[in-house]
């Protein structure tokens, strides 16, 4: 593994920190970033620390909901169910369909995906998909309409994301908007919900950077991921804030720009 140079880890982490919970794919970003800036690619175990990072800022952010859980976790010893145990419920109702696909994919398809093709029309198909959802589907639902239907018709849309371009949270807020539920409650439940994703992925990543015993690969992941932490913490309450007075439109129209942009050096430069 190369060291990767100081720039770069910045560069990865502020692009990671931005653009994990906006519905514009952080992992298709994260894999532009070394094509259009001409470095090699940083792989797919860098990727994940970066993503490890952005999973303790939305930790940060939600720390209420996980205080609501581990108290519901702790009340059920003693045979009481809460919000918060219901929700840890929903969490891995919504987690297991990404989890069997994810494993499938980190060991017999890597980094085969890692397209600019593939990238781009996903970006732009998925980007038509959201604006549908946010204008068809109602307002009318919030986390305590939450059941495990609807947790496992959006947790199942998770394995939609691992086309790179789709957007992790973009296929989840898409699923949740086409339910009725509100767009804040949408973003918050894909934030949730990508709290064991991440997890998950952070604990093969972990493995691979053990395997490797690279120290370099090491300390430049641990740099990575604590850039990563504090871009992604002003960027989760940007979104936010946005969501409570607009519409997913100005994410749909960059989506668009970008699937656009990305065909057109495909297939004519």
């Amino acid at each position: 593994m190369f060291p990767v140079p100081l720039l770069h880890l910045f560069v990865l982490a502020v692009v990671q920190g931005v653009t994990e919970f906006l519905p514009i794919s952080s992992s298709a970003h994260l894999i532009l970033v070394p094509l259009v800036a001409d470095w090699p690619d940083q792989g797919l175990a860098m990727d994940v620390a970066v993503h490890v990072g952005t999973l303790f800022a939305v930790m940060l952010y939600l720390w209420r909901d996980i205080r609501d859980m581990l108290t519901g976790l702790l009340r059920a010893l003693s045979g009481r169910r809460t919000a918060g145990l219901w929700m840890i419920w929903y969490l891995l109702v919504g987690t297991v369909p990404a989890v069997l696909v994810g494993l499938a994919i980190h060991n017999y398809a890597g980094d085969a995906l890692r397209s600019v093709e593939i990238i781009g029309w996903a970006t732009l198909v998925f980007g038509v998909v959201l604006y549908a959802a946010d204008k068809i589907g109602m307002t009318i639902l919030r986390l305590e309409h939450l059941n495990t239907r609807f947790a496992f018709l959006i947790g199942l849309s998770q394995i939609l994301a691992f086309i790179p371009g789709t957007s992790r949270s973009g296929i989840t807020m898409t699923a949740a908007r086409f339910l009725g539920f509100e767009r804040v409650e949408a973003a918050r439940f894909s934030m949730l919900l990508s709290i064991p994703t991440i997890i998950g992925a952070g604990l093969l990543a972990t493995l691979d950077i053990i395997e490797a015993g690279d120290a370099q690969l090491t300390n430049d992941a641990l740099i990575a991921g604590g850039l990563a932490f504090l871009a992604a913490l002003g960027a989760i309450a940007l979104m936010m804030g946005w969501l409570r007075r607009a519409s997913f439109t100005p994410f749909v129209i960059y989506r668009m720009i970008l699937g656009v942009a990305l065909l057109s050096w495909v297939y004519f430069f």
